[in-house]
């Protein structure tokens, strides 16, 4: 069988020393499913502190439990962005993402915060990309238009 290589533009990030995410941050369409992602976040937290203000002090097992359902739906939402290839539970070497890290903020809060300059950056080199294509375009169609 004849192989092929494609360059994708898919990169590897290294998370904490312990996993790995990999996708290309120019794709226009991860960085929406990306933005769009907020709403849905938002909503999930807003579930949890309701939940979690309707359980009773003492009951430290369905605190746990809640929160371990928190950090896997955001975790199924978060593979629906990157791709199922990416798995957050070994690339956040098991850290839940309800957790709240040394910063005070929760660990999803930061993943975001760390991904949203790197998905940034990618859709500037994306749409740079397209004006170049556009101006060649423009460029070649005004040379045909003088050639005739």
């Amino acid at each position: 069988m004849k192989q092929l290589s494609i360059d994708t533009g898919v990169e590897e990030f290294c998370i904490n020393g312990k996993g790995v995410l990999r996708f290309n941050p120019s794709d226009p369409n991860l960085y929406h499913r990306f933005f769009a992602l907020g709403p849905e976040l938002a909503a999930l937290d807003r579930e949890l502190g309701e939940k979690s203000a309707a359980l009773p002090a003492e009951d430290a097992q369905a605190g746990f439990a809640l929160l371990a359902d928190y950090d896997a739906r955001i975790k199924a939402l978060l593979g629906e962005v990157f791709g199922p290839e990416n798995d957050f539970d070994k690339a956040l070497g098991g850290v839940n993402l309800a957790g709240v890290a040394a910063n005070g903020h929760r660990v999803v809060q930061n993943l975001l915060e760390t991904l949203t300059p790197i998905l940034q950056e990618g859709a500037r080199r994306h749409l740079e990309a397209r004006a170049a294509d556009a101006e060649a375009q423009a460029e070649a169609a005004r040379a045909a238009r003088g050639a005739l």
